[in-house]
């Protein structure tokens, strides 16, 4: 397995969590700059792309290296696994960037093949097909997409072909010139002191064919993927399905009401998308997030950015109208109407950056001013990738190295990464929960005592917390309660004994329903207000990184190392 990337960025295996063929196939290392990418001679062979949650041709290092195959075979796949965890929102959206995505191959010299099943398999038979010495995969730090790239990774061990065993190349979009991740501090408001230079953008390159006799694939339309999903032999039984489909504040009004019998929103999980409208960027059916192809993302962006500027365009007053009621605090609206498309990767997080900055440097004479941004959209959209691409980069430095005392997982919740453990291997099911102001490690002394007395134990850290990731967002204790749900729904995937210290007990309590869930609930502050939550949320505490992860609330000391 090889990893791509700049030349200056970190070139270093996979963390060995998760299987054993990482480590020991994960041996050449292939580095490509845009320069070299041009100048190089074309390789023999041919080359599989696979594309996953990187929905694009433009600034996608992968097609980069992919370009120098004298065939290259670009493959998206509609594997359960990947599938089961996206809402219908997101399933339209994948439609539609899907569509655009096969255009721009085919005006790039490709085309995009579809299949069905399992990926593993798809790609051992195309491997073998079209003889590719190469798969060209984005790096993953979500625990089950780094499972599925690890069992490719042991299927195409068992291929032999005349060229030797095929090899997966792992790609990534370097954001900042970054020599080893290793060398960065914990603290982000430490890492803004160091000022590393950002990368640019790259264009997409002209693709060599595969000449293939083989039928490319239709695109499904959504009630065909609908279909397809609900045939997942590995699907939830239905009373979970329920659960999961059920907001926690209705949960809590039905057991403040004690009625029982009153009617459950989102139960009806029917759904029809609605027709495309034109010139419109909001494609699915809540019409509530951007989406398309990557040129109607960026045109979006456009109209964002320009948001406090007068224009006759109908597209951009839909979008700048929407802007406003998704504006809950200031610079929140970019992460509600924009992320989904960069969770799939129709755009990358790198070209938003480029693109906030042109628009601040036109408007301000070529200059960036030393005192912050002058458009509160640029600032929004610069900072809510920037924070993004710092998890990042802190989740992968944490799968690499294997730091610290727990193996580190990661679970990707509305685009948002949170962090987990996992210890034991059979027994009863147990989650933790910390109070406010923790993090997973507030159970350092418990987790393996739990497991060793005969249970599975999870630990999470909730968003806002820790090293999960800290988005602009307005945090409820409803919000993390539909956490934790859709945490144990799709996680832990059984009935599990919840125990939440402090706080954490609270969120906890909001969500029991059904008898599926059992809690012990220790400790709980009821103290802790919502109104105190919101006040320190609004004072901009590390909870957030509008003050740039600087602490300052009471808990600093518990977030000190986390910030």
């Amino acid at each position: 397995m090889a990893l791509i990337s700049f030349p200056r960025f970190l070139s270093r295996p996979l963390e060995s969590n998760h299987r054993r063929s990482l480590r020991s196939r994960h041996k050449c290392v292939c580095c490509v700059s845009p320069t070299a990418a041009a100048t190089s001679k074309g390789r023999s062979g041919s080359a599989v792309i696979w594309f996953k949650q990187d929905l694009r041709v433009d600034d996608h290092l992968g097609l980069v290296a992919a370009s120098k195959y004298q065939a290259v075979v670009p493959l998206y796949v509609f594997d359960h696994r990947i599938l089961s965890r996206y809402s219908n929102e997101m399933l339209e959206l994948v439609i539609f960037a899907l569509e655009d995505l096969r255009k721009s191959l085919k005006e790039q010299g490709s085309d995009l093949m579809i299949r069905f099943g399992r990926v593993e398999n798809v790609i051992r038979e195309l491997v073998e097909e079209v003889k590719a010495t190469s798969v060209f995969a984005e790096e993953e730090v979500e625990y089950h997409l780094r499972q599925m790239m690890a069992i490719v990774d042991e299927t195409l061990a068992k291929v032999s072909l005349v060229d030797g065993k095929p090899k997966i190349c792992l790609w990534q979009t370097p954001f900042y010139d970054i020599k080893n991740l290793n060398d960065l501090p914990v603290s982000h408001n430490e890492f803004r002191k160091l000022q590393r230079p950002l990368t640019s953008p790259i264009l997409p390159p002209t693709l060599a064919g595969a000449k293939l006799e083989a039928d490319w694939g239709p695109l499904p339309t959504f009630d065909e993927l609908k279909e397809f999903v609900n045939e997942n032999p590995w699907k939830l039984e239905e009373s979970w399905t329920l659960i999961n489909n059920m907001s926690a504040e209705t949960i809590l009004t039905d057991k403040l009401s004690k009625l029982g019998k009153r009617s459950k929103r989102n139960l009806n999980n029917q759904h029809s998308p609605r027709k495309r409208l034109d010139k419109s960027f909001f494609v699915t059916d809540k019409g509530n997030t951007v989406g398309g192809g990557t040129n109607a993302v960026l045109n979006a962006l456009q109209a964002y950015l320009r948001y406090l500027e007068g224009t006759v365009r109908d597209d951009w007053q839909e979008l700048q109208e929407k802007l406003r009621n998704a504006e809950s605090r200031d610079g929140a609206s970019f992460a509600t109407l924009f992320g989904p498309a960069l969770c799939l990767g129709i755009i990358s997080r790198r070209r938003v950056h480029y693109e906030a900055i042109k628009f601040e440097k036109e408007r301000n004479a070529g200059f960036l001013s030393p005192f912050g941004y002058s458009a509160a959209t640029v600032a929004a959209a610069a900072d809510a990738v920037c924070s993004m691409e710092w998890y990042w980069l802190m989740s992968l430095r944490s799968l690499r190295s294997n730091e610290g005392v727990y193996s580190t997982r990661i679970w990707r919740w509305n685009g948002y990464q949170i962090q987990y453990t996992v210890a034991g291997k059979e027994g009863p099911a147990i989650l933790l929960v910390h109070g406010f102001g923790a993090f997973l490690e507030h159970y350092r002394d418990n987790i393996y005592d739990i497991a060793d007395g005969g249970n599975r134990v999870w630990a999470i850290t909730l968003l806002g917390f820790g090293r999960s990731e800290k988005p602009n967002i307005v945090y409820t204790e409803l919000m993390w309660s539909e956490l934790l749900r859709d945490f144990t729904v799709e996680v832990v995937g059984e009935p599990v004994h919840l125990i939440g210290n402090s706080i954490g007990g609270m969120f906890l309590s909001t969500n029991l329903t059904r008898g599926k869930l059992y809690a012990f609930l220790l400790s709980i502050n009821y103290l802790l207000s919502r109104s105190i939550i919101c006040r320190l949320f609004c004072c901009h505490c590390c909870l957030s990184l509008a003050c740039g992860g600087q602490v300052c609330c009471p808990y600093q000391q518990c977030w000190q190392c986390y910030s």
